[in-house]
């Protein structure tokens, strides 16, 4: 008995000696970051848009199939052997404090080691102050208001350009276009805007370099955000007598905007956007014809004469994940940009250690033709600010965004001014 004991744990000893010399290979470890944005709430539907660019460009940098886009078909990240890239989504539900709540609860609970998000001016504010406190690297695709890379943080870095940039490319578009039809003369101005963060940021802009150019502004007029009516808002605009309407909002106020200034008849050469509710697929989706003359800045287009040859590629494959099968647009873009530059820049840092990856973002350098943006590239200042992005100017013509600034890139000339309501 005790003999075949023994040789039964002989037996034992070495299956395990045996099974210890050739392991299973492991799975790759994850590197896990966490995006902020609103799913639920009056900006869901462009929440969700967000989500889908940010999880293809994931699932791009995870794979092995090869695009001209930065870290894509690197099967995840190779300094940190080839981990994969993990994003956990938190709701902001638009709200700053509730942005402020699920910024701590990634970092505390769900230990990210970097931050992004989260489309409204207002939200990021409150997350990147959390991410600030922790010292947690906080990587802003999209949201515009200036102040932001103002507040002397050192998580904080932004790619897109900001309002103050896209201001100027508005009233740089609207000198080039009067100059080049030379009859036109617009001279009185009203600025509409919603009234949070990036409402306020884009009115302060626009409203010092109309009157640095010589504009009047006639009209200068916040709305409450996610407002229910605005008839009195409108009748203040038609009685201004102003000749173009410069507007930042987002979308379900662009669209009651719109519909009210049809429903008084409100007429005006042009109404120039700051993109936000005027470049969402549900724009034109549902004014149809109404959405027709539109000006808006705008960061991305798939009309350009010079783009990344993998633009309509990564298109594609949006398209085939969004719900409504919408194209890439300025929102979506940029958030699909976000997540390669922050990978990227992981990737260099060798290190998940938040000290690591600052650095590397620090020393961000990237070529434009390694991005599906139109821009020079991606490179931080000392504030953290992109100094390599721009805007262009497009127009909703027969219910396609056209591109109609820089004219050296244009898709079709601008139709200035637009036509009345009545002859549409």
């Amino acid at each position: 008995m005790n003999r075949t004991l023994s040789i039964l744990t002989f037996l034992c000893v070495c299956a395990l000696t045996i099974g210890s010399a050739t392991p299973i290979a492991a799975d790759p470890p994850e590197i896990v970051i966490g995006s902020i944005l609103p799913l639920t709430g009056g900006l869901a539907t462009t929440g969700q848009g967000l989500r889908v660019a940010q999880e293809l460009a994931r699932d791009l940098i995870n794979g092995h199939v090869s695009y001209p886009v930065t870290m894509a078909g690197q099967n995840g990240l190779p300094n940190l052997g080839h981990a994969k890239l993990k994003i956990v989504f938190a709701d902001s539900q638009g709200s700053p404090d509730q942005a402020k709540t699920v910024a701590e609860q990634l970092i505390t609970q769900d230990h990210v080691v970097a931050l992004m998000g989260t489309y409204a001016s207002s939200t990021t504010a409150t997350a990147s102050q959390v991410a600030e406190r922790y010292g947690i690297p906080f990587l802003n695709p999209d949201s515009s208001n200036p102040t932001l890379t103002a507040r002397g943080f050192k998580t904080f870095f932004r790619t897109t350009p900001h309002d103050g940039t896209f201001s100027e490319n508005l009233f740089q578009f609207l000198s080039d276009l009067l100059k080049k039809q030379k009859t036109a003369k617009v001279r009185k101005l009203a600025i509409v805007y919603e009234n949070t963060l990036f409402g306020t940021g884009a009115a302060d802009a626009e409203e010092a370099i109309a009157k640095k150019e010589g504009y009047e502004v006639t009209l200068r007029l916040p709305y409450a955000a996610n407002a229910s009516e605005v008839q009195s808002e409108v009748q203040k605009v038609k009685t201004a007598g102003v000749d173009a309407i410069f507007q930042s909002s987002y979308l379900n106020d662009a669209l009651l905007f719109m519909k009210t200034y049809k429903q008084q008849n409100v007429t005006v050469q042009g109404i120039i956007a700051q993109d936000a509710g005027f470049v969402d697929p549900g724009f034109v989706r549902n004014l149809g014809k109404d959405a027709d003359y539109i000006l808006t800045r705008d960061v991305f287009s798939l009309n350009l004469k010079f783009r990344n040859k993998g633009v309509p590629y990564v298109n594609e494959l949006f398209k085939a994940r969004s719900p409504s099968h919408n194209n890439l647009d300025g929102n979506t873009a940029r958030d699909f940009t976000g997540v390669t530059v922050l990978a990227d820049a992981i990737n260099r840092a060798r290190s998940t250690k938040p000290e690591d990856i600052l650095k590397a973002l620090a020393a961000t350098d990237i070529s434009g033709k390694q991005t599906i943006m139109p821009w020079r590239g991606i490179k931080f200042d000392e504030h953290g600010q992109n100094q390599l992005g721009n805007g262009l100017v497009e127009q909703v013509q027969n219910g396609v965004y056209e591109t109609v600034w820089p004219f050296d890139v244009a898709t079709k000339p601008a139709i200035w001014p637009m036509p009345t309501w009545d002859k549409r």
